[in-house]
């Protein structure tokens, strides 16, 4: 990832954040999904009164990206308070679409807070297929 693809991908991630729906825990996350064919993707995550039913902001973006064909991701950027990783659904929902995957943690209290990780980091172990 080039160093504009970074700063674009904090950007979207950011302004994706302001628009989560969160009423019931007030916890907006952002994220900004990059494919391979270096398309960006945004998702919010998105409450609903019965928690289970409750959508991350990874799996929105992931989902558009899939529902116009883009399987192979390069790239995530997720904005949040205190710059939070993937939750363990998140993490396996994503190892299904690539190998490994630059994860960008933004803190949007702590302007310019950035961490990096992979998907690898976070998911040594993932579920793979059978046999």
């Amino acid at each position: 990832m080039n160093p504009t693809e970074h700063d674009q991908l904090v950007h979207l991630a950011t302004e994706a954040c302001d628009m989560a729906y969160a009423p019931y825990s007030n916890f907006r996350v952002g994220a900004a999904l990059l494919t391979r064919q270096g398309k960006v993707y945004q998702g919010v995550n998105v409450e609903n009164r019965s928690f289970g039913l409750t959508i991350c902001a990874e799996r929105t973006a992931a989902s558009s990206a899939i529902s116009e064909g883009h399987k192979d991701f390069t790239a995530i950027s997720i904005a949040s308070r205190g710059g939070v990783t993937p939750c363990g659904a998140c993490r396996q929902f994503l190892a299904e679409f690539c190998d490994d995957l630059t994860i960008l943690l933004v803190d949007v209290d702590k302007k310019n807070s950035v961490r990096e990780t992979t998907l690898n980091k976070l998911l040594p172990d993932r579920f793979t297929e059978l046999g």
